[in-house]
């Protein structure tokens, strides 16, 4: 086995895990697909092609990356939604994570959202009805950057097979 082939089946590994990390938050996500896809323009042994998968992989990747920063932030922003109330969320998430298997991560989300806006509004109707809203925007971000992470993976499994057969 070259090393070459180490290098591509290393970065393959990596990619996957960035594209889940996009939808489970604790893993590593687009970075590591950028990183991933520069290891592999490096030292994958595609030469220019490795280059060229590169640049239109990062092109995916920073698209994702921006789209669920702008989307999610925008509509934060609509409902007045405080960062806070998503830093609590993410703090009850990854308590979630630990206490209830699967599912912990999502739960402890909404749930912490939900404990924040309470706790901010002291009307558990309108708490409902932003948490629901922060999640909404959380889940389109989480979508898009989803969506371009496998565009990207796409790319990259296409420049491995072109450079396979080349």
């Amino acid at each position: 086995m070259t090393s070459e082939t180490v290098v591509t089946i290393l970065c393959g590994l990596a990619i996957l895990v960035g594209v889940a990390g996009t939808v489970i938050p604790v893993l590593p996500g687009s970075i590591l697909i950028a990183l991933s896809l520069l290891s592999w323009a490096i030292w994958g042994g595609a030469g220019a092609g490795g280059w060229v998968v590169f640049g239109i992989g990062m092109v995916f990747v920073l698209a994702g990356m921006a789209a669920s920063a702008v989307l999610t932030g925008r509509k934060l922003r609509e409902h007045s939604i405080p960062n806070r109330s998503v830093v609590v969320g993410l703090i009850l998430a990854v308590v979630g994570m630990f206490l209830i298997p699967v599912v912990g991560l999502f739960v402890g989300f909404a749930a912490g959202l939900l404990l924040s806006e309470y706790q901010r509004t002291r009307n558990f109707g309108t708490a409902v009805t932003t948490s629901w809203a922060a999640l909404k925007a959380t889940g389109l971000g989480i979508l898009v950057e989803f969506g371009l992470a496998c565009l990207a993976a796409s790319t990259w499994l296409i420049g491995v097979w072109v450079a396979a057969v080349s």
